[in-house]
């Protein structure tokens, strides 16, 4: 997958790239690489990178990104592309260049990849347990601080779908927003006077809750931590009025038995904060 492709806002991702591999690069090379001083400059070398488990890899622009600043004449040779699955053990990228500049970029460089292919491999697991009901499977602003548009990019190269990006693409309003507004009518109004053509979504709590939001017309409803036999009667209810979508206690136990109940979309904040990065490894083969 090429993120160029994936995303509306790859303009401000484009972005996003160049100044996380300078970050990385800074945080990790400070003043100079000690070690790598050990090497001659003139030493080159070759390098294979694995995963020592099965995930699905996420990453490949950071990591172009970071040895084009790094070292321009270091070649990068990918064996697979965001959003492909990898099995374990198997080598995807090699690398060619002064043995300095691999060594410098190695740990940035991984750190970027077992992260992202994380939140892709999560995502992609939860996908396939859903893949026959017709459910979206949503993240949420439950980012990582400072990866959010990479950790959104992620999840849509494991076949998830990006709910906001921030807080000002979507209207959401939550428990919070309907006290201080006056109610879930008042809140719903105020939206559609702020920006007419703007999603609204409300999230719900009760039965009640929900024929308001229903009532005021909302986009989208979120069904804040409702039971199973909750949610089968809220899609009574919706009867196709607006989207439903379920939050809260969403787990890969739980999640198909909520995906048949009807709902149209399934969001989790586990595809992008509870992940464990993925192992992997690169070594020098001569």
């Amino acid at each position: 997958m090429d993120y160029q492709d994936a995303l509306p806002y790859h303009d401000k991702l484009s972005e996003e790239i160049r100044d996380a591999a300078a970050r990385l690069l800074a945080e990790d090379l400070g003043p100079g690489d000690i070690t790598a001083q050990l090497i001659p400059m003139d030493a080159t070398a070759r390098a294979r990178v694995i995963t020592r488990e099965a995930c699905v890899l996420c990453g490949v622009a950071w990591v172009d990104e970071l040895f084009r600043r790094l070292d321009v004449t270091v070649t990068l040779r990918w064996h697979a592309d965001d959003g492909d699955r990898l099995e374990a053990d198997q080598v995807f990228l090699e690398l060619e260049g002064p043995a300095r500049s691999l060594l410098t970029g190695e740990r940035a460089a991984l750190n970027m990849l077992q992260t992202l292919s994380a939140t892709a491999t999560r995502t992609r697991h939860y996908v396939d347990l859903i893949h026959d009901t017709g459910v979206r499977l949503l993240d949420t602003r439950k980012t990582l601080p400072g990866m959010r548009l990479a950790q959104k990019y992620a999840v849509t190269c494991g076949g998830g779908h990006n709910h906001r990006i921030g807080l000002w693409d979507a209207f959401l309003i939550k428990e919070n927003h309907i006290a201080a507004c006056g109610g879930i009518e008042a809140a719903v109004l105020a939206a559609r006077r702020i920006a007419r053509d703007v999603p609204v979504e409300v999230e719900v709590e009760t039965f009640g809750e929900l024929d308001q939001a229903l009532a005021a017309g909302a986009d989208i409803i979120m069904l804040d931590n409702f039971g199973l036999d909750d949610m089968r009667e809220a899609v009574k209810r919706t009867a196709g009025q607006a989207t439903l979508e379920a939050s809260g206690n969403v787990d890969e136990s739980t999640l198909r038995a909520i995906a048949e109940t009807g709902v149209d979309c399934i969001s989790s904040g586990a595809l992008t904060k509870d992940i464990k990065a993925i192992d992997l490894s690169m070594r020098i083969i001569d």
